[in-house]
């Protein structure tokens, strides 16, 4: 007998599925002046789906498997990256092979699948197939076990999901918010200042760690690429370093430390993060370098100096490798690098405003975790 008295039945006793296909590419008429939405496994995203990167004829739609899922079907990626990922369509769309879409019937809501196909994700992968690409069949969604409750208690459950889920949302965006407000003052501030400077005036040294990965769970971590990849600093983006390894002291991380990823792909070598606040016992990698500054600049005026889309254009073009997924740039090529010479008076002032920016989205963080914490929790009472 479970907690809320439901009833509980396989998926396909209550729900048709079906997944789609992909029009030739082979035939351009397929695809050149297509209006259908066109939806691949990489783009199911843990929610509501509105739009799509690629669109499809009419043409490509009857010459091909893919079918023109209605407003309102779950979505699931069977495989690919996003295996296990579920999304409810809110506009008509097809789909491509690697999703299956799931149609309810009348005594089970779309939103309150969603929900419960969203707690099972870590089920699908368990059961998923395959090593490099995993994959789930339709076979194994069709037999998974949902509860179905009354209607009216579906309803209920959802709104109160819905409500949590739009409060995250809201918050989230007030970060974005926040992002484009600092954006914006550094534009305003410097506008005026035209005279150009290498950041080799500014930087005294470039230096990284160590990478090593430990196979078990140890107090020492190492960063990965990813701590800075998006111009933030991610201190969760670490591993274990390995057990019997005693890193250096000059490697560990400290606040304040301005990171540059020295190698990554072409759209992301040289980015930048300021570390607000570094997590215990976390060290360099090779593949950051630590700006060891000199007393003429603001540590945080160079951050953003750095984020700014005139230097991530400059890094591009200096950037080189014969791989066409990884570029690296030394350091003599990123010290040329030239950025808006602005006394330091007023670099310090910029910076001022940046903390006081970064103190309330803080705040904000914060109570994304604790509501997370609650949704999380929600769905456990709910679907556990």
């Amino acid at each position: 007998m479970n907690k809320h008295g439901w009833t509980y039945k396989k998926l396909g006793e209550v729900c048709e599925t079906s997944s789609g296909g992909t029009p030739s590419k082979s035939h351009k008429e397929y695809y050149e002046g297509g209006t259908i939405p066109w939806l691949r496994s990489g783009e199911v995203a843990q929610g509501m789906i509105y739009d799509t990167e690629l669109c499809i004829t009419e043409l490509g739609l009857e010459k091909s498997s893919a079918k023109l899922f209605p407003v309102n079907t779950v979505v699931i990626a069977m495989y690919g990256a996003t295996v296990g990922q579920v999304g409810l369509l809110k506009n008509e769309m097809a789909t491509n092979q690697a999703i299956c879409g799931i149609f309810p019937n009348s005594k089970l809501s779309p939103s309150f699948l969603l929900y419960c196909l969203k707690s099972k994700k870590s089920l699908f992968l368990k059961d998923a197939v395959g090593g490099a690409q995993p994959n789930i069949s339709q076979n194994l969604i069709k037999n998974t076990i949902i509860p179905i409750p009354p209607l009216a208690e579906q309803e209920r459950i959802v709104a109160e999901l819905d409500l949590l889920s739009s409060i995250i949302e809201k918050k989230k965006t007030q970060l974005k918010e926040y992002d484009r407000l600092a954006q914006s003052i550094f534009y305003d501030m410097f506008e005026d200042y035209n005279e150009q400077i290498c950041i080799s005036n500014y930087i005294a040294s470039l230096g990284g760690g160590k990478s090593l990965a430990g196979n078990e769970e140890c107090a020492n971590k190492v960063l990965k690429t990813g701590a800075v990849t998006y111009d933030y600093f991610n201190g969760n983006e670490v591993k274990s370093l390995p057990i019997d390894y005693n890193p250096k002291p000059e490697h560990l991380l400290k606040d304040g430390d301005i990171l540059i990823s020295r190698m990554n792909t072409l759209e992301y070598v040289g980015a930048c993060a300021y570390v607000w606040k570094a997590p215990n016992n976390t060290y360099l990698p090779d593949r950051l370098w630590r700006a060891t500054l000199k007393d003429n600049i603001n540590p945080i005026y160079l951050w953003f100096s750095l984020i700014q889309d005139s230097s991530k254009k400059q890094i591009r073009t200096l950037a080189s490798g014969t791989s066409g997924s990884m570029k690296n740039i030394s350091i003599p090529r990123f010290l040329s690098i030239e950025i808006k010479k602005v006394p330091l008076a007023i670099q310090k002032l910029f910076a001022s405003k940046i903390e006081s920016i970064e103190q309330q989205k803080s705040l904000i963080q914060q109570s994304i975790v604790e509501t997370q914490t609650l949704f999380d929790s929600r769905m456990d009472y709910w679907f556990d």
